[in-house]
């Protein structure tokens, strides 16, 4: 079916590839770039993947922006996980429609946001965040990408306890995860996932010396690269710089415990 941009949708501007700008759709607004300005009433009608042109005769195109697009522009107040580890992070916990997530910390809301697009339409997503200004940012962000109806956030400290049972994962990007195994064991259901991301190695040993105490099975920890290519006719190479390292994200499952 095809899409018709609307008054009040985002759209990214699309220059090139390290230039793109995701923006509001409203009438009498204009957006102003290096290349000129755009009239964004102009979008209103036409459809995603239109092309048009700045004040100084420049083309943008105007893409519907995809998940990814929402995280990499959020207001950051926090360091965001990137796509790369996110990607992963969804793939091994196995959360998909339907499914019940517990999740913290909530920082920018920019894991929450991609949890939520793939728990949606049944799924939920119930994020934990002490920093009650972290909250008020990650509810704008969940807003602005469609996906707040699908996560409730808590000002709770997670250490402390984790109120959902039976539930199908359990995320963790947060400094101390290793206090939370134990809690995170008993908020799952049998053979449900646990994923922790962590910058230091030294975070990774206690939490997968917690995970071994606590029941926990199928424990492995890796660390994804991502190096983009240069291509061009006769000189195609790997570009200079590269996402290396970011984290390191440990994934377990939970085995049932005969009493």
């Amino acid at each position: 079916m095809t899409q018709i941009i609307k008054e009040g949708d985002d759209v990214l501007l699309y220059l090139s590839r390290k230039r793109t700008y995701l923006v509001k759709v409203e009438s009498g607004k204009s957006f102003h770039t290096h290349k000129g300005y755009v009239q964004l009433e102009n979008l209103i009608g036409k459809e995603y993947g239109s092309r048009l042109e700045s004040s100084m005769g420049i083309e943008f195109v105007a893409l519907k922006p995809a998940i990814r697009d929402h995280i990499f522009k959020v207001l950051r107040k926090t360091q965001i996980t990137y796509p790369k580890d996110i990607a992963l992070i969804v793939m091994f916990s196995g959360v998909g429609p339907g499914s019940r997530v517990v999740e913290a910390g909530t920082g920018t809301g920019a894991l929450t946001s991609a949890l939520a697009f793939y728990v949606k339409p049944t799924g939920r997503v119930t994020s934990y965040e002490v920093r009650s200004e972290f909250i008020e940012t990650a509810l704008k962000n969940l807003k602005r990408a469609g996906l707040a109806e699908y996560v409730e956030i808590k000002n709770k400290d997670v250490t402390q306890g984790i109120e959902e049972k039976e539930v199908d994962a359990v995320v963790l990007d947060m400094a101390t995860p290793w206090l939370v195994i134990s809690h995170a064991y008993s908020a799952l259901k049998g053979s449900g996932s646990l994923v922790s991301f962590s910058p230091t190695i030294d975070q990774v040993v206690k939490t997968v010396e917690a995970l071994q105490e606590n029941g926990f099975v199928a424990v492995e920890t890796i660390e994804c690269l991502m190096r983009r290519m240069q291509i061009a006719r006769g000189k195609t190479r790997p570009e200079t710089l590269m996402t290396a390292h970011t984290g390191y994200i440990t994934f377990a499952r939970k085995a049932i415990v005969e009493h």
